[in-house]
This record gives structure tokens, sequence and C-alpha cells, in this order.
């Protein structure tokens, strides 16, 4: 332990939840579900909007990068969860942590901007539906996605060079399942005031400025809706900002509490949980939020599913012909 306390560490030991054997694989076999049906989820609303051209349109476009980016830092985090539920050794190398936490920062921060941008798209569709198609141009676009992947990767540059400059003397044990800020700068045996200040800094201004952006962008919604005399006209715009109200509070009120509480008041044990909601639950759950509450979803899943058993009906009746039998179709 001794020399642990006091040598600079080149490997880091993940935690994770349990040391309990029983408890490790049932934590598998949950993450492995969970990361299958998050996968077949996103990489599926990614595979809608692109084959169908009624979804084409600016509100989708974002919401495949969304998708996009929950594929991402899913696959940052998860795969190397499941590898410590079952290795003896928890152990990943200096770079590899700052790799993950790198890609995991610059997803999770490109996904504020991402909110912030759907946002904005609800407002222009809401408040000016006559200029949407002028105002939301595929270059205007095209460009806010840009500068949503532009600041993740300029803000986990900020946040991973702050944290990995420091000295990781004190311990190699991680309190964690996966590279995360918090429990990293527990670990450094020099003075972190600062470095928790800028993570806190660029964390906070990240979160602020996008919230800032897409409050103004709802009250301004909500001042037109309630404005509006045609029920039926609230209630359409009230559905078709639901599922984006309801995935940036999963999202902003579980990272908001992570990273801006003060250092006091930090528990390792409850930051894990809490980081289970915006790493795992989020993107397992956006596909859902958004395809169960949204007709255009609804149909492109109906028609794709009409195509697929389109494509099985002629590829029977072809091999039955093949083969000298009768083909009834569906009646057989």
């Amino acid at each position: 332990m001794v020399e642990e306390n006091y040598t600079f560490a080149s490997e880091f030991v993940l935690l994770g939840f349990t040391n309990r054997r029983d408890l490790q694989v049932t934590y598998f076999a949950l993450f492995l579900a969970v990361y299958v049906v998050t996968l077949i989820g996103n990489l599926g609303v990614i595979t809608l909007i692109t084959i169908n051209p009624c979804l084409h349109t600016p509100m989708y476009f974002f919401l495949s990068h969304l998708s996009l980016l929950d594929v991402c830092y899913s696959s940052t985090i998860i795969p190397q969860t499941l590898l410590n539920f079952l290795a003896e050794k928890k152990v990943v190398s200096f770079v590899r942590c700052a790799a993950q936490l790198f890609s995991f920062a610059t997803c999770a921060t490109a996904e504020c901007y991402v909110l912030a941008a759907m946002a904005y798209d609800r407002y222009v569709a809401i408040c000016n539906p006559l200029l949407y198609s002028v105002v939301m141009s595929q270059r205007l676009c095209v460009g806010m996605v840009a500068g949503a992947y532009s600041a993740g990767v300029i803000s986990s540059i900020i946040h991973t060079v702050s944290i990995f400059r420091l000295p990781f003397c004190r311990s190699k044990r991680i309190n964690h399942f996966f590279c995360d800020g918090p429990p990293l700068l527990a670990l450094s045996c020099s003075d972190t005031r600062v470095n928790e200040a800028i993570v806190s800094a660029v964390v906070a201004f990240n979160l602020l400025i996008t919230m800032v952006f897409m409050l103004v962008s709802y009250v301004s919604v909500l001042s037109t809706v309630l404005g509006t005399r045609s029920v039926a006209g609230r209630h359409k715009a009230f559905s078709t900002c639901a599922s984006h109200l309801v995935s940036i509070a999963l999202y902003y009120g579980s990272s908001l509490f992570m990273y801006l509480r003060p250092g006091s008041r930090h528990s390792l044990e409850h930051d894990k949980v809490v980081s289970v909601l915006y790493s795992v639950a989020a993107p397992l759950l956006n596909p859902l939020i958004y395809s169960l509450r949204n007709t255009d979803m609804k149909n492109a899943v109906r028609k794709a599913k009409g195509r697929v058993l389109s494509s099985l009906s002629i590829h029977g009746s072809w091999s039955a012909r093949r083969r000298g039998l009768p083909f009834r179709g569906k009646e057989g």
C-alpha cells in the first residue's frame, strides 16, 4: 500500500459497482441487454431517417445526430464496463483512461448543443412557420451540428488536460465504473482546487449557455401556443415539444447534479448512480421518447415493416417457384 500511495500511476483500477461475483454476472447481463437495446434503438432511428424521404427535415437531421452521439458515448463507456464485470483485474491504462474521458466529454458536450439546436428548430417551426424552410436551411443545420461537435472537442480537450496534468500518486483505484472527472480528481495527491474550478467552469458554461438558449426558445414557443385559439393546434404544438422536453429533463437534471455541486457534497457512491442516468439510461430512452410520441416516426416504422414483409413475401414466392411448389403468400 505504501508503494501504491506514493508511486505515480501508469494505470488505474476501476472498482465498478460491486466485488460480489454473483452480482457482477447479474450486472453484466443487465448492462449487455441495455447496450444491445441502445444500439438497436439509436441505429434504427438513424436508418429510418436515412431511408425515408419524409424524414429528411431539420428536426430529424438533428435527431439522427442525437442518436449518433448516444451510440458513440454508450460505446465509449459500456463495453469497458462489461469487460470489467468479467475480468479478474479491472485495469485500464493511463492513456486509455484519458481517451475514454476525452471521448465521453466530447459526445456529452456535443449532445448539449444538439439538444439546443433542436429547441431552436421547434421555436422556428411554431413561432415562424412561414419562414421555417428559409430560416432552417441546410447550411444553417449543418453549421449548427458542426458547431456542436467543435464545442465538444474544444471543451473535452480543456476538461481532459486539466485533469490528466495532475499527479495521480494517492491511489490507483477509481471508485467508479468508467474514467469520469470527479472520481479522477479525488485520486490526485496535489491541490486540485484550480483544476476543479476549470472543469466546473467548462461544464457550467456548456450546460448553462445551452439551457438559457433552450429556455428562451421554449418561453417563446409557450407564448405563441397559449396565444393560439385552436385547441387542436395547441395539442399538436405541445405534443411536438413534449418528447424533446423529457429528453432535456433527463439529461440536464443528472448532469447538473453530477458536475455543478460543491466538492464537499460529492459522494462517489451516489455519483455512480447518477452517472448511470446520463451515460446509460438517456441513450437507451431517447429512441423510445422520440418514437413513441411521434407520428412521423411511427409511420416510418410501419412503412419499413411493410417493405420488409413485402420483400420476404417476394423472396418466398421466388423460392417456391424455384422448387416447383405452390406459394400461398400470407394465407399459407
